[in-house]
């Protein structure tokens, strides 16, 4: 038969109606299906496999691994979750009776199954959503519970995961790496607040697992090894300072956090899977305010330091004109405007004319603005205290309770904390909302606990023992219920004021220098800590704090104070910022004119990179160097490894013997060209491709011992 010959044209037409076929097929393949009993989960680069409701249980995990790969992640027998529904233990390997499987798909491009189980003897039905997103090794997990029978149910001890991983060896070979992944230990490992995502790194192997807990604050709780092979994640169990309960009525709903794993191999280093394929987790499919928002801010300023309560409308003027000139985007009027905590009326003696005026002089300046506010604590002399003293929170006994601190040894005011489940959460959702609609508010950093205090190791210094509180029935019960609410209330300000910056504290977290990725799917930012040290001491501690949490938190959410304009050697300082948000305090009206246009010079070059790469999305440890600490050299990285545009590179020396070092950098595109420019002149360093710069780098050399840089790393054109 002879050929048929088609022209080039037609031939381009026809390949491109194959690739776009394929294309639109591999697209519109969902990531689950079902096959009898068996529910495959498998997006293409991980796959796993769960039995449902055979003859001995009701749901059971069966394999985990990554797609082309021999190499089994699950031991037999892992029971999938596990709980106590009043007091009795109940897991996966239990006899559920499977009601029904769908495939579904969600928010944030979430494509999974949801499996319905009904237990025939405690009278739940339960409902798991597993959820796979594209080209990412990571598989997400919550669980629905419905209480199917005629009398309250209690709800404890909940592991949302609870898989065995197949290892090597006796756990000697295993890392558990916690703490933000960023400390390492053996064996039996309970994890507490300070643990949003734990790997276990199997070293002989060179492969791991990631356990990712979403849960809010002090409520989560990731184990490893605590019975052979298992690993678990999911919520505080009732022997622990902060255990969570939920008391179900019959027919009532109640839906569990969610948590994530992820298995990685072929790699020596656990945290290539985090600069990885979870910071693109994370970052695309999370669903963090930060991703939401489309001007990120690169300059803020806040006048807690030097100036406390000291403030009035006077200073605000000189400080905006001064701060203006230096770049500042957003300011900030932290603790003194008020009249009460409480009632959060504008004290009259230092704002005359009310706060409008004052924040209209900051927009008029270029700058948006920004007031400290309390979520939760109310003073004993203010109104709503006084018309309102059953939203209190309450200890055991039924008196109220500060949950923050105690206001009255600290600062001479009696001052007590309301709870988020009782009206309190619309009086103060009314008092941001009318500085907001009223005032012209655009930043607000949220302070003070709302659920235990993170200055105190008392833990009846935590949630609310009131018996007639809406949302809860006990003090374990409220404290889940306490950060939702607050969450709650971040998200409905965003709702009615889409470009509103809201910036909780450690302090509503809970614990010292706390922050999670819950938190960061309602809130933009975390002040982090207090660092009032000068450079190079000041500058090295807010390296430090970004290092820690970087490696799961997106670091633009992590707000570092107390760094001074007025510091000789501020711009060491504000360099370090750049690899977090960058914020100062201190008095700008110190600076001279020509301080403060070098700090202009700085702003504008930080907006700059913001424009050309979005540099505040990402962040990767600087290849080669570890944690800052004195007598080392360290640095980071803010690379958009999804453009391969470029992005920025910090580079410290802290009292190191050596005057020079080579950087290298990462998640470059190897094949073209890119120039390497000083920060914020923009002189011409170098000019080479992707892949020399990672595998040979640029030489850096500081005079000094305590010195520091930040380059810019483009794309030639």
């Amino acid at each position: 038969m002879k050929p048929i010959c088609f022209s080039n044209s037609v031939r381009k037409f026809i390949s491109g109606f194959i690739l776009l076929s394929l294309s639109c097929s591999l697209v519109a393949q969902p990531f689950a299906s079902r096959n009898g009993n068996v529910l495959t989960l498998d997006n293409g680069v991980v796959k796993r496999v769960i039995n449902l409701a055979t003859e001995k249980h009701g749901i059971v995990s069966e394999s985990y691994a990554l797609k082309g790969s021999s190499d089994e992640f699950l031991s037999a027998g892992s029971s999938d979750f596990s709980f106590k529904a009043d007091g009795v233990a109940l897991s996966g390997l239990d006899d559920w009776n499977l009601v029904s499987v769908e495939m579904v798909k969600s928010e944030n491009r979430g494509d999974g199954a949801v499996v319905v189980l009904d237990h025939p003897g405690s009278k739940i039905r339960i409902t798991i959503t597993y959820l796979l997103y594209p080209e990412l090794p990571i598989i997400r997990k919550k669980i629905s519970f419905v209480n199917t029978g005629k009398k309250e149910i209690s709800l404890e001890a909940l592991d949302i995961e609870s898989l065995r991983f197949k290892y090597s060896g006796t756990g000697t070979e295993c890392w558990v790496m916690h703490d933000y992944a960023r400390q390492k230990s053996l064996g039996q490992f309970i994890g507490n607040w300070y643990d949003p995502v734990v790997v276990v790194h199997e070293v002989s192997h060179r492969r791991g697992f990631v356990l990712g807990n979403e849960s809010p604050g002090v409520m989560k709780r990731t184990t490893a090894f605590l019975k052979p092979d298992q690993i678990t994640t999911g919520l505080t169990f009732p022997d622990q300072n902060f255990g969570f309960r939920k008391w179900l009525k019959p027919g009532e709903p109640w839906e569990s956090t969610w948590v994530f794993t992820a298995i990685y191999e072929k790699s020596d280093d656990p945290y290539a899977v985090l600069s990885g394929a979870v910071s693109d987790y994370v970052r695309r499919h999370m669903g963090t305010r930060l991703s939401k928002i489309e001007t990120k801010p690169v300059f803020v300023y806040n006048t807690w330091i030097p100036f406390l309560h000291n403030i009035d409308e006077k200073l605000i003027f000189e400080l905006a004109d001064a701060a203006s000139e230096c770049g500042i985007e957003e300011f900030v009027i932290d603790d003194g405007w008020q009249d009460s905590y409480g009632d959060w009326g504008i004290n009259k003696q230092k704002f005359p004319n009310g706060l409008k005026p004052v924040f209209d002089y900051i927009k008029s300046k270029g700058m948006k603005p920004g007031v400290w506010i309390s979520l939760g604590a109310a003073e004993s002399k203010s109104n709503v205290y006084k018309q309102h003293p059953e939203w209190a929170v309450r200890k055991a006994d039924g008196s109220p309770i500060s949950l923050h601190a105690d206001f009255d040894k600290m600062y001479g005011w009696e001052t007590y904390s309301m709870c988020m489940t009782t009206g309190w959460y619309d009086h103060i959702k009314g008092v941001i909302m009318n500085l907001a609609k009223e005032h012209g508010l655009e930043y607000i950093k949220g302070d003070f606990a709302v659920v235990t205090g993170a200055y105190t190791t008392d833990k009846t210094r935590s949630g609310c023992y009131a018996p007639n509180h809406p949302l809860h029935k006990d003090r374990n019960e409220s404290m889940l219920e306490m950060y939702r609410r607050t969450w709650q209330l971040f998200d409905d300000l965003h709702e009615e004021i889409p470009g509103l910056f809201i910036d909780c504290t450690f302090e509503t977290m809970g614990a010292l220098q706390l922050i999670d990725l819950d938190m960061c799917k309602h809130a933009e930012g975390n002040w982090l800590s207090n660092f009032g040290e000068k450079a190079p001491l000041g500058s090295m501690r807010v390296r430090q704090m970004s290092w820690w949490r970087s490696p799961v938190i997106p670091s633009t959410a992590l707000v570092i104070g107390n760094q001074q304009f007025d510091d000789p050697d501020f711009e060491l300082s504000l360099m370090s910022l750049a690899g977090s948000l960058p914020i100062v305090l201190g008095d700008p009206r110190l600076l001279s004119k020509e301080q403060r246009a070098r700090m202009k010079t700085w702003a504008d070059w930080l907006r700059n990179m913001q424009t050309r790469h979005d540099f505040m999305s990402f962040r990767q440890d600087l290849h080669g160097y570890g944690e800052p600490a004195e007598g080392n050299w360290d640095g980071y990285q803010r690379i958009n490894s999804e453009t391969k545009s470029g992005g920025i590179v910090g580079i410290f020396r802290q009292g190191s013997a050596e005057n020079q070092r080579k950087v290298t950098v990462q998640y470059l595109n190897p094949e073209l060209f890119y120039e390497v420019r000083k920060a914020p002149s923009g002189e011409l360093v170098m000019v080479t491709t992707g892949r020399d710069l990672a595998e040979k780098g640029f030489v850096v050399s500081f005079n000094k011992s305590y010195d520091g840089s930040i380059f810019e790393i483009i794309m030639k054109k």
